[in-house]
């Protein structure tokens, strides 16, 4: 109850002496520096969309272009061809205003105008220039005089220090593609997969869509892209994403793990806090927006930037029929999970983030925790990993109101998840491939009861120090989350470190409350819901077949040299194994990213082509000949290939 006492700023009783009236300075002090630390957020988000809003112009460029205009003024020159003298004309009269008042005046209006104008243009030049793709399409280490061009004109007028947001109000919106190029590649597509009739009947079929039904979806898809940012991302994540009813756990969320051959500290609580201190570090530059925004090739390209915005600070809320996420500006503390009880720990004390010694007394205070849980508390999180609909009616039936209301809140309003795993992973043991598979399956799905899958992501802490991220994928893609992560793994070991005993570098300031244990209070009939929920989830992680290992005979500088695109190799490996295996080939999916686009998310390559088809069956076919060419370039890769290729698998 100390954290209830500490949240009360004030008490007063009425009694027959009068009231009696006592105030909490600590209390006060908190609201003074939490008021405080927020109006400094509102202040930097208002000045980093003030300098995002002018880019790629500068705030300083206009007191240039004011004070040449000033300069030219004074000398008894007009570069405005009398438009100055026009804005004059119109200023109101006042007898606080001398003439050379108005000159002033009318010359910061004209400049103020010309300026915006100039930002403008700029703007559109730069974004016409990015409709321009041909670079993408010529051959590696080879550039066109067009492209050199291009690139040129894009470095200039792309302006200099973009902050992660600047590039946005630039970046073209999503081409609509014509109705005959989509059905060209649709049935492209499908070739390798039918036989002749079949393919007849859906090139007829095709035809058909194209003259009746298609001009008219057509014409919707182009009069949303005219109004909307971009016309597929919001239908992407709502179909693609929320309004799947499946387990998110395996079938969704991905994992990113730790350095393989390196733990920087066996120390579990203090590798938790340099990781947690680390990813704090990148939120506080996400949210001054000093990440550089993505840029390729030859770091001039920007890349759409939107999907950093819900990285920290958001959950996935189930609901029946369609979910949603929730997204909060800030979250002052992140929910922590350790043998089946649930912990919040706050970020901030005294106006400040937690330093990394101050973190790993908070987790290990965690630890050292023996209470149990109550019931239905340890299998809880399986809510989140079985189907959507009967945790959405789990949450409306159960946890609308008391402690248990109180607590779901800390875990969704959470910065992010955190779990203290009980176990031990890593290329570890006397057989390394199989500690490797058992690692993978523990980010991947864990006990299927001890990770939030709603939450962005879920920070894993193992026993022995190592450490991976389980991520959800409705609010961003993968890249997202490795950007995070690089920066989380780089920061540990480089920058924040660890000290001979393996425990974070710093000291511990006094007076720091301890985590707080959330309360629940689960019925029975809870219990069961919880109870089928694990036995979903646990059944279809048992499904999974999964085998990692760490590949050393080449990678991808040889493929490179080979002039080829590591990439295709790897997909066409993919195609050659499922062929070797089933005899047949399928319809195959690859993801690629529209993030030259603005809110540009996914889109589908398929790798299964007419030319990957007539390849494999090349290299299947023993009487077949390999080009002297392929084989001095590439031999030792395709080589590999030829023979190896069965160890790969692939699902439809």
């Amino acid at each position: 109850m100390a954290e209830a006492h500490q949240a009360v700023a004030f008490q007063f009783t009425v009694s027959p002496e009068g009231i009696d009236l006592q105030l909490s300075h600590e209390a006060l002090k908190q609201v003074y520096l939490s008021g405080l630390r927020s109006w400094k957020k509102k202040l930097n988000k208002l000045r980093n969309s003030f300098v995002t809003g002018v880019y790629p112009a500068s705030p300083s460029s206009w007191l240039f272009m004011v004070t040449a205009i000033l300069v030219t003024q004074y000398s008894r020159l007009d570069p405005s061809m009398g438009m100055i003298g026009k804005i004059k004309e119109h200023l109101p009269v006042s007898d606080y205003l001398s003439d050379q008042s108005q000159n002033v005046l009318s010359a910061l209006a004209f400049s103020t105008g010309l300026w915006l104008a100039l930002i403008l243009t700029m703007r559109s030049i730069l974004k016409l220039l990015l409709c321009y793709h041909g670079w993408m399409y010529e051959e590696h280490g080879k550039m066109s005089n067009t492209t050199k061009i291009w690139l040129a004109l894009v470095k200039i007028f792309a302006g200099r220090k973009p902050m992660l947001y600047s590039y946005q109000a630039s970046l073209p919106r999503l081409p609509v593609p014509a109705i005959k190029d989509t059905m060209r590649r649709y049935l492209e597509s499908i070739r390798p997969l039918m036989t002749d009739v079949e393919f007849q009947r859906m090139t007829q079929l095709a035809r058909d869509f194209e003259r009746t039904l298609g001009p008219r979806l057509q014409w919707y898809l182009k009069l949303k892209s005219w109004w909307a940012s971009n016309y597929v991302s919001d239908w992407w994540e709502e179909y693609v994403y929320l309004r799947s009813r499946g387990p998110l756990m395996v079938n969704s969320n991905y994992y990113a793990m730790d350095f393989l051959y390196v733990t920087p500290t066996p120390v579990q609580a203090a590798r938790a806090g340099n990781l947690v201190h680390a990813m704090l570090l990148y939120r506080r530059k996400l949210t001054r927006e000093e990440i550089k925004p993505n840029m390729i090739p030859s770091s001039c390209i920007p890349l759409c930037a939107a999907q950093w915005e819900r990285l920290f600070n958001t959950t996935r809320l189930p609901g029946v029929g369609l979910d949603r996420i929730q997204h909060l500006r800030d979250s002052k503390h992140i929910a922590v999970y350790h043998a089946g009880r649930f912990f919040r720990v706050w970020l901030y004390h005294n106006g400040r983030l937690l330093q990394p010694r101050e973190l790993q007394a908070q987790f290990q205070a965690i630890l050292d925790d023996l209470t149990p849980p109550v019931p239905g508390e340890e299998k809880l999180p399986a809510l989140t990993a079985a189907e959507r609909d009967p945790w959405a009616r789990a949450r409306q039936a159960y946890f609308q109101s008391g402690k248990n209301q109180q607590s779901l809140s800390v875990v969704e309003k959470a910065a992010f998840f955190v779990t203290l795993d009980t176990s031990e992973q890593g290329l570890q043991g006397t057989n390394p491939s199989q500690a490797l598979d058992a690692y993978a399956k523990s980010l991947l799905h864990g006990r299927c009861c001890d990770r939030w899958f709603d939450k962005s992501f879920t920070l894993i802490v193992y026993r022995n120090g190592k450490a991976g991220m389980n991520a959800e994928h409705s609010w961003a893609d993968a890249p997202v989350i490795g950007h995070l992560w690089e920066y989380t793994l780089a920061t540990d070991s480089f920058q924040l470190g660890y000290d001979a005993d393996g425990n974070c570098k710093g000291d511990i300031e006094p007076g720091i409350p301890q985590p707080q244990r959330l309360q629940w209070e689960i019925p029975s009939e809870c219990q069961q819901v919880i109870l089928k929920s694990f036995s979903v989830a646990q059944a279809l992680a048992n499904d999974i077949d999964f085998h990692t290992f760490p590949f050393k005979e080449f990678g991808k500088g040889l493929i490179k040299k080979c002039r080829c695109s590591p990439d295709s190799f790897i997909q066409l490996a993919l195609q050659l194994a499922h062929f070797r295996d089933k005899k047949k080939f399928c319809l195959t999916y690859e993801a690629s990213m529209t993030r030259l686009f603005r809110e540009g998310r996914t889109e589908t390559v398929r790798s299964c082509t007419i030319e990957s088809c007539n390849f494999v069956r090349a290299m299947v076919d023993l009487s077949q000949n390999v080009s002297p060419g392929i084989l001095a370039r590439g031999s030792t890769c395709f080589a590999w290939q030829l023979k190896n290729t069965r160890t790969f698998t692939s699902r439809p």
